[in-house]
């Protein structure tokens, strides 16, 4: 893992999947540095959704090494795997990007805020992953 920063928020991104981790708070503060609508609605959303059945492997949180549970948000689906001891989220290749996209098809957005945080998020995460090592 690496740290990559953004607006003073450093995020742990793995260059072999292209997944992000955020530490408890930091997608709050990453959401409310691109101005992408409420951003404390968006995750306590995101923290209360139940678990989706997937035949995946249960990931392990990077910080309590407990086995996270899988969430599906918005239309299409971006799935994130969450710390139930609320730790912070994982986010693999490409779907930060997608939550993003999805935030920032919000009216409240305006076009330099938007083009600011997706320019951002299509130079670092946008990718597909590589492999499932992180």
């Amino acid at each position: 893992m690496i740290v990559v920063e953004y607006h003073q928020i450093e995020l742990d991104y793995c260059p072999n999947c292209r997944g992000v981790w955020f530490d408890s708070g930091e997608l709050e503060l990453f959401l409310t540095a691109g101005k992408l609508g409420n951003a404390r609605e968006t995750v306590a959303g995101i923290l209360i959704m139940p678990e989706r059945e997937t035949p995946h492997a249960v990931r392990k949180c990077p910080v309590c090494h407990q086995g996270m549970k899988r969430v599906g948000i918005g239309h299409p689906q971006v799935h994130l795997d969450v710390c139930r001891g609320g730790d912070g989220l994982w986010f693999d290749g490409g779907e930060i990007h997608q939550l993003v996209k999805q935030l920032t098809g919000q009216p409240s957005v305006t076009a330099d805020v938007q083009q600011g945080i997706v320019s951002f998020v299509n130079e670092v995460f946008q990718a597909e992953p590589r492999s499932n090592e992180h």
